[in-house]
């Protein structure tokens, strides 16, 4: 009797157990994991995003086929474009922006914010002539809520008499516009960089601090009872602080739910979330975007906002957004269409010569490919040619530039003696890199030329050539301690580089932003010290080659001891001197053999340099993480020339890990309890 009693009372306790668990566990996870629902009242939006096109128009018939993928699941879907559709192929060089505009016109593009490429033409046109003939043939609005077009006489007839409109004109131009989406109101305005000016041609057009013009955008829509707003920004994603970025603006201007950006080229796979402002205070959710270059990605991103206007995040803090790479992607049929006229055009540019001649062949060498020197460790005469065009184009705008530095991984073909074409010399730099500038110190510098030759004399994509200076290292020495002498030209005169003095370095934004593993570069950049110069890499090589004051297209460059390997120009001595190595001649017993072993061609690290076909990876840097671009798989047209070679450890637990351990926790302490009752009722009876 004592004993079914006893069944009974531990029946019930189990089943009192479970019946806690159901009640309290949910709620338990729901505090966990934060918002995992939202009300009645939610509102979904859909929003397709690109930037940074640069003319490379041919990947724009497979995004077509993209975004109308999205579209057939969301018809109410919005695409916005973040700016610098203008210069990079010869796309531009031939058609300024009309081959873009006629294709992106298939895309039913709602917005665009103007990027700092827009206004490249304007000191050769006298004013932006090109970029009002792609306003008016767009079929789309655009944003410029911070320039003032009013000195421009082609711009100024192209801006909206009403600054913010609900339903704005194809090919003008507003300070923001407002979009109603499933019966809700969005408002949408855009920011350019205020470095247009320095690194662009501008002429009368005027630019306006960014933050600024961002609250008087917000304060417009929420006066208007707007409480869902989107920035279009062609600013930067972690760009110059001195010039404003996409992260500064989310943090001081509250009200912005999300930021599409452009500008600093960044490979942002997984939306970025800013929930602190600049004072360190807790604020509504801003999520940031932004998808790569060249058309290689389109953006997407689904967002809830709750009934407040506020986004909704989920368990783990985050909203769903992704890249969709397009290279796999089927071409549309209209826009291959509309684009064949222009590619035919482009194909017979590709011939078209530059009016330089190669007084030579001018390798590109690789070791194991019957060559002793490599592009990627040793100076050449090509990568010569190429530091020496970044050098003399980058002091026509920064006179102070005293060094030009490129990685070897970053130059991918030949040049052919004879005439040379405009195709070869798009082929050498195929990656329409941003030329930039850097504020570095002695020091800095040569922890950049340590990093350079840390795998020498093996390959190393990130082997830097060099314009304004010249130094020599030891590869016998340890890494980190190899460089020997350092010397830059002041003046036509060689004198020793100061380790404290600041030096301006110009280099492409890929190593720029501390791709290849370049650590000196990368805080340089976080700290500001970078600054994009706006050029396009191939460019500046053909007019160097052609320009009267420079080549005057008579190409001949030679090898002029640049970087001197010293453990190369001298004999290996013997480890043990005392214990001589057997001589190679009995005759003359204190002359041992001074010929090192050859070592097999390579890298020497295990690491992929990007040799292989069909592999652009052209350094070994390894992965940076969110919102970083510095070392991504690159084809050509792309600016990313790292490998992706990170280690982990270990593996992280899954996210679920957590709460099942504290779920199995909770019940062991409730079955516990129950336990101790049926010890306890069966001492008393």
């Amino acid at each position: 009797m004592k004993s079914r009693k006893r069944f009974g009372l531990f029946s019930n306790v189990t089943a009192i157990t479970m019946l806690v668990m159901s009640l309290i566990l949910p709620s338990f996870a729901f505090a966990e994991g934060g918002n995992e629902s939202v009300s009645d009242d939610s509102f979904a939006l859909t929003l397709m995003h690109f930037n940074d096109s640069h003319a490379h128009v041919e990947g724009y018939p497979k995004m077509i086929t993209a975004i109308k993928e999205i579209r057939q699941e969301d018809p109410d879907a919005l695409l916005l474009n973040g700016g610098d559709v203008f210069s990079g192929t010869l796309y531009f060089n031939e058609f300024k922006g009309q081959a873009d505009v006629a294709l992106m016109n298939l895309m039913g593009l709602d917005a665009m914010v103007f990027g700092n490429h827009e206004f490249d033409l304007g000191d050769k046109e006298g004013g932006q002539k090109s970029l009002s003939e792609f306003v008016k043939n767009a079929n789309f609005p655009l944003l410029g809520t911070n320039i003032d077009f009013s000195g421009d006489a082609y711009m100024s007839g192209l801006v909206g008499e009403t600054k913010f409109l609900s339903n704005p004109e194809a090919g003008t131009i507003y300070d923001g516009i407002i979009k109603e989406v499933k019966g809700e109101q969005i408002g949408i305005f855009g920011l350019t960089t205020e470095d247009t000016i320095d690194i662009a041609s501008p002429v009368n057009v005027k630019f306006s601090n960014y933050i600024d013009e961002a609250k008087r955008a917000v304060s417009y829509f929420e006066e208007q009872g707007i409480n869902k707003i989107i920035s279009v920004n062609h600013i930067g994603f972690d760009s110059n602080p001195n010039a404003g970025n996409d992260i500064l603006l989310a943090k001081h201007v509250p009200g912005i739910d999300i930021i599409v950006g452009g500008h600093s080229h960044t490979k942002v796979e997984e939306p970025k979330i800013i929930t602190e402002d600049n004072n360190g205070k807790k604020k509504d959710p801003t999520v940031i975007v932004q998808a790569f270059q060249y058309a290689e990605f389109l953006g997407n991103l689904n967002v809830e906002f709750d009934e407040n206007g506020v986004l909704v995040l989920d368990k783990n803090g985050e909203v769903d957004g992704k890249l969709i790479e397009l290279k796999d992607k089927a071409d549309d049929p209209e826009a291959l269409e509309v684009l064949a006229p222009f590619k035919e055009a482009v194909e017979e540019l590709q011939n078209e010569k530059t009016g330089a001649f190669a007084i030579k062949t001018l390798e590109n060498p690789r070791l194991g490919e019957g060559s002793e020197i490599s592009v990627r460790a040793n100076e050449t005469e090509l990568g010569n040619l190429v530091t020496d065009a970044m050098l003399a184009k980058a002091k026509e705008k920064f006179p102070q530039t005293a060094i030009a530095m490129q990685n070897g991984g970053g130059i991918r073909a030949a040049i052919d003696e004879g005439e040379i074409t405009v195709g070869e010399v798009i082929s050498v730099l195929p990656f329409g890199n941003d030329p930039v500038i850097a504020e570095l110190t002695g020091q800095e510098i040569k922890d950049l030329l340590e990093h350079s030759v840390h795998n020498a004399p093996d390959e190393n994509g990130g082997f830097l050539h060099l314009a304004g200076m010249k130094y020599t290292y030891d590869s016998s020495k340890e890494v980190g301690d190899r460089v020997v002498s350092m010397e830059v030209n002041i003046n036509d005169e060689f004198v020793d580089i100061e380790l404290d003095k600041v030096y301006t370095v110009t280099t492409n934004n890929f190593t720029g932003k501390g791709g290849d593993g370049f650590e000196v570069f990368e805080k340089a950049y976080d700290e500001g010290r970078v600054k994009d110069i706006g050029e396009i890499d191939w460019e500046q090589l053909r007019d160097y080659m052609v320009e009267e004051k420079y080549l005057n297209g008579v190409v001949d460059p030679v090898l002029e001891g640049r970087i001197i390997d010293v453990a190369e120009e001298e004999p290996t001595e013997p480890t043990d001197p005392e214990e001589p190595e057997e001589p190679t001649d009995p005759g003359d017993p204190t002359n041992p053999d001074p010929t090192p072993t050859p070592e097999e061609p390579g890298n020497g690290d295990g690491i992929d340099d990007g040799s292989k076909p069909g592999n652009d990876n052209n350094g070994d840097g390894s992965d940076q993480g969110e919102g970083n671009d510095k070392d991504q798989d690159q084809t050509p047209g792309q600016d990313h020339q790292g490998d992706n070679n990170q280690n982990q450890d270990g593996k992280e637990l899954p996210k679920t890990a957590t709460n099942m351990y504290s779920f199995m926790l909770f019940g062991a302490i409730l079955l516990l309890s129950g336990g101790a009752i049926v010890v306890y009722r069966r001492i008393r009876v």
